[in-house]
């Protein structure tokens, strides 16, 4: 978003009575939540995808560092 259309946002935002921002702010932070869950649940999916074609293994940190030591 550039900076001018930042500021016009801003601008529209704050003309909004207070229980119509606290509101905004509401949306926003749940549409965040719901990125983050999708992002989260979306590499889930493809660690399980990896794992399951063997290109990823699971041990302990020691077991890591002797593989990363080879």
């Amino acid at each position: 978003m550039g900076n001018k259309t930042f500021q016009k946002a801003l601008e529209i935002i704050e003309s909004l009575p207070e229980e119509q921002r606290e509101s905004l702010m509401d949306i926003v932070k749940r549409r965040l939540v719901d990125e983050r869950r999708d992002r989260l649940a979306q590499s889930i999916k493809e660690a399980r995808e990896e794992y399951k074609h063997g290109r990823i293994s699971k041990g302990t940190v020691h077991d890591l560092m002797n593989e990363l030591s080879k």
